[in-house]
C-alpha cells in the first residue's frame, strides 16, 4: 500500500468520509554545495521520492487536528491561540501556522491524517516536508495563492522562529519547488532557481542517485556547525564583504597567506565548493556524468580535509562507493560528522553496487548501512481535490 492509500484509508475510517484533498511534499538530497547556503552561495538539490503525507478536510473553524500514523498521536490546537509546548513533530505544523498569520495570511482550520517516508535524522529534511505539505494544506483549505519561493521562506521562518533551528533556506526550497526528473540549481542570495536535468551515462542509460546512511549520528553538530558559521563570518570580514560568495577563487588565492590558518581553510572550502556547484549544473546540462561524478568527488574531500565536517564513517561508506565500476562519484551529504553519503550511479548497475556496498561497510565497521535509491520528484503538491 503507497502512503496515499495509506492516508485516505486512516482518514476515511477516522472521520466516516474519504478526503476532499490529499497533500504531500517530499524530502531532498543534495547533489552538491555544502555549508554554502548560509554563506549566500548555491546549492544543487534534488526533491526525492520519500515523501510526507496529509489527508484532509477543510473545519468550519479555526481548530487544526492533525493524526501522525507515524507517531500515533493527534496534534490539536487552534489558530487563535498558538501556543509552542515545545511538542515535538505538532511544533512544525505550528510554526507554519504562525509564520504565516505573522505575515498576514488568514488562515482555515482542517483536520487529516499524516504519513511520511522520509528517514527521520537521516539529513534527508524530514522536518522542511513536514512544514511545506502543512504550508500546502494552508494553502488549499484557505484559498490563497501558491508561491513557492515565499512559502519557503515562512516555512524557514518557522524552523528558525518557532522550532529554534538555525537552517539555511536550501531545505525549504527544494521541497516547495523540486522538479521531477530534475535537480535544481539554487541562488540562496536572490531565491533564483534553475532545474537541471539528472546526466544520462556514456551509452545513453539512465542514472540513479543512490543515498548511503552510515547509520551514524553525532550529537554536537549543532555547536561545530555554529563554529563553522561564525568562521566563515570572519573569514568574510576579512575580505570585507557580506559573505564568502562574495571572494572570487583570485581574490582568495591572493590574501589567503594572510587569513588565519582555521578561517583560511573554511573559507577555502566555501570559495571553491560555490565554484564546484556552479560547474556541476553546467555539467549535468551538457549530460557529462562523468564530470559531475568527479566535482562530487572533490567536493567529499574538500569537506573533509578543509571544512572538516566528516567522520570516520562517511569517510569509509565514500571511499568503497567510489571504489566501485558503477560510480560516477560520492560524496558526504548534509552537515555532516555522520548521516549520509550521496553517489550518481550507473542506472542498470545499482544493484551490483548496493551489495557491494553494503557488504564491504559491514566489514570495515560492523554497522548494517541503509540504503535508498531515489528518484528526483516534484515539489509540495495537491494530489487530489474531489
Amino acid at each position: 500500500m503507497d502512503l496515499q492509500q495509506r492516508v485516505t484509508i486512516a482518514f476515511t475510517k477516522k472521520f466516516g468520509a474519504e478526503p476532499p484533498l490529499v497533500v504531500r511534499a517530499p524530502g531532498r538530497v543534495n547533489l552538491i554545495g555544502e555549508h554554502t547556503d548560509y554563506n549566500d552561495g548555491f546549492v544543487l538539490p534534488m526533491a526525492i521520492n520519500r515523501e510526507i503525507w496529509l489527508a484532509l478536510r477543510p473545519r468550519d473553524d479555526e481548530q487544526v487536528s492533525v493524526l501522525s500514523l507515524d507517531f500515533g498521536e493527534t496534534a490539536v490546537f487552534h489558530l487563535t491561540a498558538l501556543e509552542n509546548t515545545k511538542s515535538g513533530w505538532a511544533e512544525y505544523i505550528k510554526g507554519v501556522a504562525w509564520a504565516l498569520q505573522q505575515n498576514d495570511y488568514t488562515l482555515r482550520g482542517f483536520e487529516g491524517v499524516l504519513a511520511g517516508s522520509v528517514p527521520k535524522g537521516a539529513g534527508l529534511s524530514s522536518s522542511a516536508a513536514l512544514e511545506l505539505v502543512t504550508a500546502r494544506a494552508f494553502q488549499q483549505v484557505s484559498g490563497f495563492a501558491w508561491d513557492a519561493p515565499q512559502m519557503a521562506k515562512l516555512c524557514q521562518l518557522a524552523e528558525n522562529q518557532w522550532v529554534g533551528v538555525n537552517c539555511g533556506i536550501m531545505d525549504q526550497m527544494i521541497s516547495a519547488a523540486g522538479q521531477s526528473g530534475h535537480a535544481l540549481l539554487i541562488d540562496c542570495r536572490s531565491l533564483e532557481t534553475q532545474s537541471v536535468p539528472l546526466p544520462p551515462t556514456l551509452d545513453g542509460s539512465e542514472t540513479a542517485v543512490v543515498i548511503l546512511d552510515t547509520t551514524t549520528r553525532r550529537g554536537l553538530v549543532d555547536s561545530a556547525y555554529n563554529e563553522r558559521h561564525q568562521q566563515c563570518e570572519a573569514a568574510a570580514a576579512f575580505f570585507g564583504v557580506k559573505a564568502l560568495r562574495d571572494v572570487s577563487i583570485t581574490e582568495f588565492l591572493t590574501e589567503a597567506d594572510n587569513l588565519e590558518p582555521l578561517p583560511r581553510k573554511r573559507a577555502k572550502h566555501v570559495i571553491t565548493e560555490n565554484l564546484r556547484t556552479l560547474n556541476a549544473a553546467k555539467a549535468m546540462q551538457n549530460a557529462d556524468a562523468m564530470l559531475l561524478g568527479q566535482l562530487m568527488n572533490e567536493s567529499h574531500a574538500s569537506l573533509r580535509d578543509d571544512f572538516e565536517v566528516t567522520n570516520d564513517a562517511l569517510n569509509i561508506i565514500v571511499e568503497i562507493a567510489q571504489a566501485q565500476p558503477a560510480c560516477f562519484g560520492a560524496r558526504m551529504t548534509g552537515a555532516g560528522f555522520g548521516g549520509c553519503a550521496v553517489a550518481l550511479v550507473h542506472g542498470e548497475m545499482v544493484n551490483d553496487f548496493v551489495t557491494a556496498v553494503t557488504q564491504q561497510y559491514q566489514q570495515q565497521t560492523n554497522l548494517i548501512p541503509k540504503i535508498y535509491l531515489c528518484q528526483p520528484s516534484d515539489g509540495a503538491s495537491v494530489m487530489s481535490n474531489a
